[in-house]
Formats: C-alpha cells, structure tokens, sequence
C-alpha cells in the first residue's frame, strides 16, 4: 500500500514538477517514439504483439543508485527506496495493485471501445468487448460503426491521446502510478500526485528510471484541493485512485466531483477497527453510519463505505454504481462508477438500510430507510415501515443493537466481475497474484446478489453450546428447506442466505437433537436455553447435496490470504528516521509489556509454585513441572 500522507518521505533529489495533461477528445492514439520510449522486444512470443510493435521491457534501465538506495520490483515497475525504510512500502498490497491494474484494464477496454479504440494487452488473446451496459447497446453501436474494427490500437506504455486520464491522490513513491503506465493499455496520462515535495521528486526520478516520464506526471498537491479545481465537465478525471493510510474520508467529497461522467473511483480503507465496530462513534464522524461488532462486520465495513460515498455523490445530483467491492487481509477495497441523474438520485434513500443485530445470539434483520413503488411511468416515493423486530428477540430474548445506516443493494457487477476474472485467468502470468485474484473473483461471482451481511457456523454453534456441523452439511439442510445459500469471500465459513432467522436456528435445533448438550448446564436466561426450549418447526435434512459445494471450493482456488511473512500486517507509518521493521518487531516482543520475563525454558517453571498442590489435586506428584515447595507463612518469614 504505498499511497501515504505528505509529510513521511525523505529529500531523495529535486525535480521539476510538470502540470497535468489536458484531455483532447478528437485526438487518436500515437505512439512515443523518442530515446525515452520502452525498449522494442521482438523475441517475446507471449507478448500478443507483432515485432514492430513497441511495448515495455521488463527490466529497467541501469542508473546510479544514490547512497543508502535500492530498487523494488513489483510486476513490470522496478521503484526506488531508500534502505532505511523511510518510505512506506507492504509487499503484501502487491494483492491489491494487481487487482486494480486488472480491474482499469477492463474498465478501460469497455470506456475506449466506445470512443474506437481497441485496448492490446501483452500475453492476452483477442477478446470480443462486452460492453458495461446492456448487450442491446452493443449491438446498436455496432450497427452505428458499421461492425467494423476500431482501426486505432491502445498499447502499454504507449499514451492514447483519445485515453483515459489516472489519477492518484497519495502516490507516496509512485510504484502504483508506474504500475499503471506500464501494465495499463490506453491512457492519455497518469497524475501521480502528492502533498510533499520531497515525494513529487521521488515520483519523477521513478518515472525516468522507469521510462514511463512521458505517460506519468508529478504533482505536488493537496489531494483534496486538486481533484476541487479539476470538478470541471472537461477536466474530470476518468479514473481516481484513493489509497490513504488509514480512513479516505477526507477525500470522498472532493473524489466524488472530480471523477467524469461514468467514471471510476477506487478507495481503499485500512482503518478497519473503527468500520468493523471498535468505536462506532468514530465510524460515524467519518463516513455517516454507526459500526456494530458482529460476525458479518468484514461485509458492512464494505457496505458503509458505498453508503458513504452514494451519500457524498447525492450532494451534487450524482450516484454510484458498485463494480467490485472485496475486503481482503486488513483493508477493504471497492471499485464504483458514478454517474449523474436527478431521477436516479432519488432511489438513494431506498438503496439504504439499517441492520437490528441481536447481542446474545446474533440474529439480525435488515430495515430498509425507504421505499419506491412504481405505478406506471411514474415512481412513488415513502418512508419505510417497521421496525422489524420487537424490544426484544424473538429467539432469545436479548436486546438488539442498531447499526448502519449501510449500502443494501449489490456490492459487486457480476458480468464486469466475470470479464475481469476471464481476463486475468486466460492470462495468468501477468500478474504475480493471479492466482489469488483468480480465486477471490470466483467466490464473488457465487454471492448472493440481493443478500446483505452472513452468518457463520461456528458462531450459530457456539451460542448453543453445540458441535459445529460441516459447512456442506448446514449448507445442505437450507438447501433441502428451499432457500438459496452461497459463501461469503470476506469470510472462510460465511453462510449468505434469503433463510430468515427463524429457519437458521430450527436447522440448529434439529442439530442439536443428533448432537446434544448437557442442557442442566445451560443458564435459565442464556440464548442456548432460551433457543433449545423451543421445538423446531421444519424437520432438517442435512444429507450433503451436489451444489452445496460451490465451484470455487471443488476447484481448490486460492481464496483467501496465507500468512506470508512475519508481521505481514497493515504495518506502521514511515519515519524519515526508518527503522519501521525492527520497532515494530521489538515492541511485539515485548508482549505489550503483558510478560515482561519471558520464560523459554520449562526449567523456569519451578520457581512458580503450584495451585493444584495446594489445594491437594496436584495429579502429577513430583514430576509436576511446577514447585510443590509450600510458601513460609508470614510469621516464618519474620522468624
């Protein structure tokens, strides 16, 4: 993750900064032929392009390294750092750059089509270009076009005066922007911009390393204040990159403006303590709705996110489209289009929801803020009705919490999802995640598209006390009860269902009666007894079914993130001092000061002494590793 705030980066060199490119909607692609253009490679078979044709090279040019320095190598791009861990930069995140790249890719092949251009993407086939909209328009802009070709081609590295213009707000060393120079086919320009100088030269160096100087331009700006000045209709954007440390939310309202009509906007957050329900306070200062604690908090985190940002693009007539929205390791990450229309802006208030989550056994039901009827040609728009549950649940008793308000429509464009997937899989040695990226999108083409939020097994278990039945098995009996189910990329044994709560926990009951508890162990007021008291309704099968088992699963994809390093997390800010890596390592040493003495050999263990022995239970007699040696009494001690 290497977009960061202004003031972490180090003076590396000085350079001068140049403005953003204008957009000219007449112009047709040419290619950069000059001493700085990427070097011609006629000997790569899987490139996909002819030996005249220019594209980049994989290893950058030779340069001198300053004292100190070294290079990263991520995909195509190789970035300078200092050694001293001055500049923040998580390997982990590659996940991210990656997905991004292949996400604009698509996003950029569907926006140039329409303008005539066709996107060449090296190692990749001819794909036939499925439009964002409906096929009917394909079919009539075929037939306006005359079914013919576009005669002007987009490559990597190459700037298309008729392309689309990138920017992104917090570059930190510009290895995401380079990225996209070189990886992404069809841009006019590349605006990788940051608030301190130190970091514009940083950027401008790594785009001269990189050749990549004539697509990638440096900016020295505050993020929010130059997507402001660029709100104009021909000075928009066509895609905003925001990936901040921490939460994007001083930046959603400027992001929302500044992109063009149609647009995409790609946010990241990492301030995943606050969205997922630590202080649902903060979570509202910042984005408008209130975070619960709760087993479904990875998926809400990404639906109060789009609540967020629909809310900020409402203020001006405009809306958004979700194309992909994931949330993967410590961050979230989504992918919107927004749009302008005053009609379609009034369906705002229905596209949200609160959520009435139970605390004692986790049941939830969703209340919808509005509501829109279609009588003929016209919409009638009115409050929703509830609340949907009473003062206390139904099921146990317990009190319910409110959250939200959150995004209750989809999250993700399954058929733009399908065309990324298809692109990265017919692909795969494009990008170092291809396999990861190949398994996450997979699981997300076989969610629920109309399901908000999940429930887990082992969470429905462990509130009644119970064995934890297979994931197959409980998918299997609300299967048989006639429900629809599907997984949850956000979460390993996530079950989404339309089942209401009542259903779930009957398939639970009638676990429990081939599995059961020591009810004279329950609690009187606890949710286990107050659930088990009640006799299922339904009488649940819980046989494994065929299609219980989703694709992604049979076909062992990699779906979610193994650890891949020590202290792999979301990491700490950089300092212009560095040693980032080996604070972190000594404070988590230290156990946050929990176990000042760390014991490494059991031997140790006999200074302490045993609490069994004293109480006369000790089963181990003197082969106990703990002292059996009773303590002096205190009239002892003063003797």
């Amino acid at each position: 993750m290497l977009a960061r705030t202004a003031r972490r980066l180090p003076l590396i060199t000085s350079s001068r900064l140049h403005p953003s490119p204008s957009y000219s909607a007449n112009q047709t692609c040419r290619r950069r032929r000059s001493s700085m253009d990427p070097q011609v490679s006629a000997a790569d078979p899987s490139s996909g392009v002819s030996s005249d044709s220019t594209h980049v090279s994989e290893e950058p040019p030779t340069a001198k390294l300053l004292p100190g320095e070294t290079v990263v190598k991520e995909g195509k791009a190789a970035i300078l750092f200092p050694n001293a861990n001055e500049v923040f930069y998580n390997p982990v995140q590659e996940f991210n750059r990656d997905l991004t790249c292949a996400v604009i890719t698509e996003f950029a092949r569907d926006v140039l089509a329409q303008r005539g251009v066709k996107v060449l993407v090296p190692g990749e086939k001819d794909r036939v270009v499925v439009s964002l909209s409906e096929e009917t328009n394909e079919a009539e802009m075929a037939e306006k076009n005359g079914a013919e070709e576009p005669k002007v081609t987009a490559r990597v590295g190459e700037k298309c005066e008729n392309g689309l213009r990138v920017l992104e707000g917090l570059a930190a060393s510009g290895l995401r922007s380079v990225r996209f120079a070189l990886e992404v086919p069809g841009l006019q320009g590349v605006t990788a911009n940051d608030f301190s100088s130190k970091a514009a030269a940083l950027i401008a160096r790594n785009a001269q390393y990189n050749r990549v100087d004539h697509l990638l331009q440096p900016s020295c700006r505050d993020a929010s204040m130059l997507m402001y000045e660029m709100r104009g209709k021909k000075e928009r954007y066509d895609v905003i990159d925001l990936d901040p440390y921490g939460s994007p939310a001083v930046f959603l309202d400027a992001a929302v403006q500044a992109v063009s009509e149609g647009g995409l906007l790609c946010v990241t957050c990492t301030d995943m303590a606050v969205m997922a329900g630590n202080s649902g306070e903060t979570c509202y200062s910042k984005y408008g709705s209130v975070s619960i604690k709760s087993k479904y908090c990875h998926e809400m985190a990404l639906r109060i996110i789009l609540h967020s940002l629909d809310q900020r693009a409402g203020v001006y007539q405009r809306y958004i489209q979700p194309l992909l929205s994931i949330s993967a390791d410590f961050y979230i990450r989504v992918f919107v289009r927004v749009f302008t229309g005053q009609a379609t802006v009034k369906n705002s208030a229905s596209k949200q929801a609160l959520v009435y989550n139970c605390v004692g056994c986790g049941s939830f039901h969703v209340q919808r803020l509005g509501r829109r009827i279609s009588s003929g040609k016209h919409m009638k728009y009115s409050a929703a009705t509830g609340p949907p549950v009473g003062p206390e649940c139904e099921h146990c008793g317990q009190r319910h919490q409110l959250g939200g308000p959150f995004w209750a429509e989809a999250i993700h464009d399954l058929d733009f999802v399908q065309k990324v997937l298809e692109a990265v899989s017919g692909n795969p040695s494009r990008f170092g995640t291809s396999k990861r990226i190949e398994g996450m999108l997979s699981m997300v083409t076989e969610e629920l598209e109309d399901v908000p939020l999940y429930y887990t097994v082992d969470n429905l278990s462990s509130t009644i006390h119970c064995s934890t039945p297979s994931l197959l098995q409980f998918r299997s009996a609300l299967l048989h009860a006639g429900h629809r189910v599907s997984l949850s990329h956000a979460c390993k044994n996530a079950v989404k269902t339309d089942a209401p709560p009542g259903v779930i926990w009957d398939v639970m009951r009638c676990w429990e009666k081939t599995n059961p508890v020591k009810r004279e162990k329950l609690s009187q007021t606890s949710p286990a007894f107050k659930i088990l008291s009640t006799e299922p309704s339904l009488e649940a099968c819980f046989t494994v079914r065929e299609d219980a088992n989703p694709q992604s699963r049979k076909r062992h994809l990699t779906r979610f993130q193994e650890n891949p390093q020590a202290f792999w997390g979301p990491k700490a800010r950089a300092k212009a001092g560095g040693g980032i890596s080996t604070d972190l390592q000594d404070k988590r040493k230290k156990f946050q000061n929990k176990r000042k003495n760390q014991i490494t050999d059991s031997s140790q263990l006999k200074n302490f002494p045993c609490k069994k022995f004293k109480q006369g239970t000790c089963p181990h007699g003197d082969g106990c590793c703990y002292s059996h040696q009773m303590e002096q009494t205190c009239d002892e001690k003063t003797e």
